[in-house]
Formats: structure tokens, sequence, C-alpha cells
């Protein structure tokens, strides 16, 4: 192959274009200048070969076979497999292509190519993919469900679409014959994963009323359907994110100890469900031992300070005992060392700054596991 024709083909070439069985090249070159009238005219460029007797896909291969050969790497798994299927197929059954062939193929493409203004996603994830987070997640889910099959106007797709926490609502405030209703329409695996998460007894009490769905004439189920579909969606905005409890779970990590166990007793006192689940969300320097694979302390040293290391295990807390031999016993045996050595050599810290050390270490690893760096092991593993 020629400079030039190298140079006609190192264009990023969308997969898109080969999908469709185009031929590939790059912008031609710019024409140059006309010779003035007194020079003798250039002779004629050749007449393009005829690509007739290739079919679309066998055009395709051509042009895949000639990137592949100039080192360019093409997505071709972003194709549909069907596709993939047939261009892997006219690949292995295609054998010669002499050079004005393969120039004619390459020159049809770049034709079509200069005739492209802009192109455009292949379905609804991919519109959305391409918007990014400019959609709202209620936009989104009602578009992913339309996707599915459901259709705008079908209420079972936008319910299979919704958020699992919105169905846990309903399934624990509607009546049972009504959630019996939404756990029959639902995927089986959807279903599934909702019963597992509700009481045993409002479980028990929903499987009851399961077996009593089958008289229910389908205008109930789909008026059932439709008012359940329009309470997801009709839900309003909330100005957090996140449940109270983990709220003010998070808010009691970076608080004092004393303070968090008179808050907690209070709680406790006062509104024991919101205070079983301020007690989930909280992550206290006790909960390292429980809750951070072992694997991932290595990680975790690397970021914290060795005087605050020094500063906890020199405070000789029992509470912290434990936490502190899995952090030692899981990083290297050098670094354990020292630092006990080092902490060894230290008068006795303050219990306030014992404790500060300590929550600037939790805070630590509770960012690294925010940022996806480490994964904390789920409350049900922390017995």
């Amino acid at each position: 192959m020629t400079q030039p024709d190298q140079q006609r083909i190192s264009a990023p070439v969308p997969v898109a274009a080969v999908a469709a069985g185009s031929a590939l090249a790059a912008p031609r070159k710019k024409p140059r200048t006309p010779a003035p009238a007194s020079q003798i005219d250039p002779p004629a460029r050749p007449a393009r070969a005829s690509t007739d007797h290739l079919s679309g896909v066998q055009k395709a291969a051509i042009i895949v076979r000639v990137l592949l050969a100039e080192g360019i790497d093409i997505k071709i798994e972003a194709l549909p497999s069907e596709l993939q299927a047939e261009l892997t197929k006219a690949l292995g059954t295609m054998r010669l292509i002499d050079r004005s062939t393969m120039r004619a193929v390459i020159e049809e493409f770049v034709d079509m190519l200069e005739q492209v203004g802009v192109s455009f996603p292949e379905g609804i994830e991919g519109a959305i993919a391409l918007l990014g987070g400019r959609l709202d997640d209620r936009a989104a889910r009602q578009l992913r469900a339309m996707m599915n099959g459901g259709g705008d106007h079908d209420p079972w797709a936008v319910l299979e679409a919704a958020e699992e926490a919105d169905l846990l609502d309903i399934l624990s405030v509607e009546s049972e014959a009504i959630g019996a209703v939404l756990l029959s329409k639902l995927s089986t695996d959807k279903a599934a994963g909702l019963l597992m998460k509700l009481p045993q007894e409002r479980a028990q009490a929903l499987a009851i009323a399961v077996s009593q769905t089958e008289a229910i004439a389908p205008p109930a189920v789909a008026r059932i359907g439709a008012t359940l579909a329009r309470q997801v969606s009709e839900k309003p905005e909330r100005a957090f994110t996140k449940p109270p409890a983990k709220r003010f779970g998070e808010i009691l990590n970076s608080s004092s100890a004393d303070l968090r166990d008179s808050l907690l007793q209070g709680l406790d006192a006062a509104d024991q469900t919101f205070a079983s689940g301020v007690r989930k969300a909280l992550f206290t320097f006790a909960d390292i031992a429980k809750r951070v694979p072992a694997l991932a302390v290595p990680d975790i040293v690397r970021d914290i300070s060795d005087e605050d290391f020094k500063t906890i295990i020199a405070g000789r807390d029992p509470s912290d005992a434990e936490t502190i031999e899995f952090l030692l016993g899981n990083m290297s045996k050098r670094l354990a060392e020292t630092l006990r050595e080092d902490a060894e050599a230290l008068p006795q810290p303050k219990p306030a700054d014992r404790e500060a050390a300590a929550r600037r270490v939790t805070s630590i690893i509770r960012t690294m596991a925010d940022a996806g760096r480490i994964t904390l092991l789920p409350e049900e593993e922390t017995d």
C-alpha cells in the first residue's frame, strides 16, 4: 500500500458505517491549484473499478481487513451480534481482492463519509447514555420502561422499572390483595427480591394473598396497575437523597463517643425504629475489624498518618484493642513492629486526642469506601 493510501485510511472510522456494509477511507487530499494554461494538463485519473459484484457485507469485510492490517482498532463488539456473525463469515470466506477493487471500495466509503453530517445513538438506552446525567432519575426509569416493551402507557412496565424502595413502601402500606397483584405482575426475580426484604409476617400474608388472585378480573388488575404506576411516577421530589436514619448516623460517625451514646439512648426511648436505622448507619473505629476486608488494610495504611496510628495504640483503650490488632496483623510485619515500638515510647495521650485520631482513621476508610477504592463487608456479615 502506498503512502497516500496509508494516510487515507488512518482516520478514525465509525463502526456503525462498517455495520452498514459501506466502504471505508479518510477524507481525500485537498485539490491542487490548477496549473497555468501554458502547462500541459496532467493525465486523467483512471476510472474507478466496479464493485457491483460485492455485497455490502463483503465491502465491510474489506474495510475491516485493511484497517486491521494498518493496526487500527475497530470496536466490532459494539455491533449487534447478527452483524458480527455476518462480518466474521465474510472474512472467513473471501480470498484475494485486487488493489484496484480495494481502492474502489475505500473511495466509495470516502464519498459516503463526506455526506454524513451527524450520527445519532441507536435506541433509547444509547440516547440515555448520550445525555449522561442530564436526565433526572424518574425520566430515565420511565424511558427504560418504554424500551423494555411496555410503551409509555403500560403501568406494569413503569412499576418494573421503579426503585425497589418505592415498591417496598407499596407492599408495606397497601392491602394484601393489592400487594399480591403487584407481586404477580412483576418479574420473578424482582418479586423474589422484594419478598426477601419484607418482614417475615408481611411476606407470609402476601404469599397467602397471591393464592387468591386467580379470580381477579383483568379490568381490576389494569386499574390497580394504573393507580400504582401513577403513585410511583408522581412521587414528589425529595430534598434529601439519603434516608433520615442514614443521614443522622453519618453525623454521629463524626461525633464523640459520649455524645453518640447519649443521643442513641434518647433515640431508643423516643423512636426505636429510627434508632435502629441510625445504628445500622454507624461506622466507628470498633467496626473496622468487622467490616473491612483484611486484603484492603495495606491500601488503607498508606492513607493513614503514622502519628494517628501511634496515638491510638498508645491510648491503650480496651474498646480499640480488636481493631488495632486487626490492622497491625494485616499490614507489613516490619511496619507493625515499628508502630508498636514507637507507640510504647510515647506518653499516654489524652482520651480526646486518642478519640480524634480514631475518628480520622474511620473517616478515611469511609471516604475510600464511598470512592469505590475499597468495599466494606455488609452489615449482616458482622456477627
